[in-house]
């Protein structure tokens, strides 16, 4: 496998339960495994990978701690549920892991369970704070792309919903609105000014489909964290959006002035950022179908297409760097459809939730099998 040239680490939320249930155990997890920790809402559980630049070793890293959880979880008949909503009929009561955390304490009181969904965050390592921003900028214009590749959850509480991503339809975006930065002064500037007016809690407390990150934020930054992708269970398709998500950004810091939203848009930043908040939401709606429109000239394109023009747009670079064969699960995905799309098709064909959340399951378990 290609190596790549930036770091790259995960952090994966999953849920837990049986075939047709949410059971939470996420405080027993973490008491288990040193690498997963408590979400708020008991029913879901999150692991870390630590990071690397060789997607071989991200492969394993992505694998073994769900291998080492699966086998803990059928010991007591449970198994991991591959949706990212809480798809079968559940108590809709908050079922809090840590009575201890008061920030637990505020998401609860605020959020309830609309906060209890699983996602995978894709984090990539950019020490310098111009490509950093920039990066960051091109990657929100274009998160409604990932979004739709990896959408996986159209069911909610035994109902089908109207969404491909219900998930990211129902997550509490905090703040509400968020500018584009123009450097990293004005993230520190805006992440101090809400904290004091309260419209974020705490630094974590910044949800949006993207983010910078770093060991002490907002001042010391060395990421970039892509936070709206669904959960995906297909570790292969999870790598082809990091590579497109990587050779995307070595594509950005080649043509600067030419990708950057920040000088190659035709739109204001406060303009973009409408456009992108509405992407989304057409992303989580009708994922690869959506009609979004292009951050650079405002023209109107079907997702499909969209994707099909980035894949070209970064070729080159795919090829020079020996990562083109990462991203044929996602070519894959835009014959096929997503996630999303399968169940939605298996739905209308007259199969229950419930039966399609085994045959998942099953698929999920026998990849895992198929990989050792």
């Amino acid at each position: 496998m290609s190596i790549g040239n930036l770091y790259k680490g995960f952090e994966v939320e999953l849920f837990t339960g049986t075939l047709n249930s949410h059971i939470g155990l996420s405080e027993d997890i973490e008491k288990t495994f040193s690498n997963f920790v408590k979400e708020p809402d008991n029913r879901n559980v999150e692991y870390i990978t630590t990071p690397d630049r060789d997607y071989k070793f991200l492969y394993e890293k992505l694998l073994t701690p769900r291998k080492h959880l699966r086998q803990w979880l059928e010991n007591r008949g449970l198994t991991i549920i591959p949706s990212s909503t809480l798809c079968f009929k559940h108590d809709i009561k908050f079922q809090r892991s840590d009575f201890n955390n008061l920030y637990h304490q505020f998401i609860q009181d605020n959020y309830g369970i609309s906060i209890a969904t699983s996602s995978v965050h894709i984090n990539l390592g950019i020490a310098d704070l111009d490509k950093l921003f920039a990066a960051i900028r091109l990657a929100r214009c274009e998160a409604a792309l990932y979004l739709s590749i990896s959408a996986s959850s159209p069911f909610l509480n035994d109902q089908i919903t109207d969404n491909h991503s219900q998930r990211w339809m129902q997550f509490p975006k905090t703040p509400s609105k968020v500018p584009f930065f123009v450097n990293h002064n004005s993230y520190i500037n805006w992440i101090e000014e809400n904290i004091s007016n309260k419209n974020m809690q705490n630094i974590r407390h910044f949800w949006s489909s993207i983010r910078p990150n770093g060991p002490k934020r907002p001042l010391i930054l060395d990421r970039l964290e892509l936070r709206i992708c669904d959960f995906v269970y297909d570790i292969n398709l999870l790598l082809g959006l990091t590579a497109m998500l990587e050779l995307r950004t070595l594509h950005l810091f080649e043509n600067i002035k030419n990708i950057d939203p920040l000088t190659a848009s035709t739109f204001s930043l406060d303009e973009l950022s409408e456009i992108c908040d509405q992407n989304e939401i057409n992303a989580a709606k009708n994922s690869l179908n959506s009609e979004l429109i292009h951050w650079q000239d405002g023209n109107k394109v079907i997702c499909r297409e969209w994707i099909k023009n980035l894949l070209s747009d970064i070729s080159l670079t795919a090829e020079k760097n020996n990562m083109k064969y990462l991203l044929k699960p996602i070519y894959k995905v835009l014959e096929e459809g997503n996630q999303s799309m399968k169940w939605i098709h298996q739905y209308e064909k007259g199969f229950t939730i419930q039966k399609i959340m085994e045959i998942a399951i099953d698929d999920m378990e026998k990849t895992e099998l198929e990989s050792i």
